[in-house]
């Protein structure tokens, strides 16, 4: 059994990507983005694969990013791990589902933008506190999450940055289900399979004009937010968000 914080299994058709760290609430470091993007890349590569579904487990999905780690392996440009990631979320050609229990922070929520299918269990909470860390929207989620909820909602998510659960997921489109949290997994998978019962090229061909309106705008979002990522990381307000969140505190943005 593999101890690995992100781990690749293979059923029938399906891959699963599972981020397992729990002991850190699955959250992210630098090395697990690679071995998440080496994974979307794989499947890419692997014509036995037909859909590949992401999880975190039954008790959480990702807490976002390992801000010890993000601190000493920050994301400066568009060769860091998360960049890549991003990247490669964003393009997947293949059926890509999430199965979400427990915390989904930042990129634990903006990942869901790009997945084809997303299950959550009813205890499930979401956020977004990029504005709270002294940080901006990223995985395009300033273009994509107006787009999904409306300009309003978006301002309230982003702006305000407060938790959500999973009812107000579902109702705002982002998930397309609530489920007991032990069913998700299965759930997802059981979505997955019948996914990769399909005809492949028919599935990844419909999926890509599904995508194809908006293809060009996700990839400039995703570069312009890095670049506003990338530069409000450098600055005192982030420097002493991140220090406050690292010393339990709150910050002070006098």
């Amino acid at each position: 059994m593999t101890t690995a914080p992100i781990q690749v299994e293979q059923l029938d058709f399906v891959w699963v990507l599972r981020i397992h760290r729990v002991e850190k609430k699955n959250a992210l470091t630098a090395a697990m983005y690679e071995a998440l993007t080496a994974g979307l890349e794989g499947a890419i590569a692997d014509a036995g694969v037909r859909a590949v579904v992401i999880t975190g487990g039954e008790s959480c999905f990702t807490a976002g990013n390992d801000i010890g780690d993000f601190i000493a392996n920050p994301p400066v440009d568009e060769k860091s791990p998360v960049m890549r990631f991003l990247r490669a979320v964003s393009t997947f050609p293949k059926p890509l589902i999430a199965a979400v229990n427990g915390v989904a922070v930042g990129i634990g929520t903006t990942l869901l933008l790009h997945c084809d299918l997303v299950y959550a269990g009813e205890g499930a909470r979401f956020s977004l506190p990029f504005v709270d860390l002294g940080l901006v929207a990223e995985g395009a989620s300033s273009l994509l999450l107006p787009q999904l909820v409306g300009r309003r909602k978006a301002s309230e998510l982003l702006l305000l940055a407060e938790p959500f659960d999973a009812a107000t997921a579902l109702a705002m489109g982002l998930i397309n289900r609530v489920l007991p949290p032990a069913e998700v997994e299965a759930f997802a998978l059981a979505q997955a399979q019948k996914l990769a019962a399909k005809a492949p090229s028919a599935l990844q061909t419909t999926k890509a004009l599904i995508l194809r309106p908006q293809q060009d705008a996700i990839a400039e979002a995703i570069a312009v937010e890095a670049h506003h990522f990338a530069a409000q990381l450098r600055s005192p307000e982030a420097m002493e968000a991140l220090q406050a969140f690292m010393e339990k505190r709150k910050p002070r943005f006098s």
